[in-house]
């Protein structure tokens, strides 16, 4: 089968983040239909190491869910910056570490059904201390936390952002 056709695309909202846009599309199976759509540049989101079975990651703020989540470090790609370039960013920013070496983990779709945004998963080691650098809407605290522990609180459900989920899933694998 072919792709989609889109016959029309109309911005309704430009946000902060993401834009949504409705769209007449014509599917290959030839049904045409409206559908919202969130535009989204990406994101990239870390699994940062400080040695080989400790993991940092955060307790974050969500007000979308209410309260606080656990989540690996991660944040959305500016205009023009590569998935690496947002990786070292935002785990400096977000946990006040750097990394020496960044490896490429997997490219994540969240939202299928109605976003484009790709995330991109990395895996951080050498970590050193750096200078952290929060937004002012973030609110999160940093925790050191052994793998195996993590992969207990996945089975748990105290860990249920998805793409904190991959990430430590992923980085167990290759870690074993």
């Amino acid at each position: 089968m072919s792709k989609s056709i889109c016959n029309q695309s109309t911005l309704i909202r430009k946000g902060r983040v993401f834009d949504i846009f409705t769209e007449n599309i014509t599917l290959p199976n030839g049904v045409t239909l409206d559908m919202e759509i969130i535009r989204h540049p990406g994101a990239a989101a870390i699994v940062p190491f400080l040695d080989d079975h400790t993991v940092l990651l955060l307790k974050q703020y969500r007000h979308a869910l209410g309260g606080f989540i656990w989540e690996v470090p991660a944040g959305t790609l500016d205009p023009g910056e590569d998935a690496r370039q947002c990786a070292e960013r935002e785990l400096i920013e977000e946990t006040g570490y750097a990394a020496r070496h960044f490896e490429m983990l997997a490219e994540i779709t969240p939202l299928p059904a109605y976003s484009d945004e790709r995330i991109y998963l990395f895996l951080a080691t050498g970590l050193t201390q750096a200078a952290q650098n929060l937004d002012e809407d973030e609110l999160l605290s940093v925790h050191r936390i052994d793998l195996s522990h993590a992969m207990k609180m996945i089975l748990q459900g105290e860990i249920q952002d998805a793409k904190t989920i991959a990430g430590l899933q992923l980085a167990a694998h290759q870690s074993a």
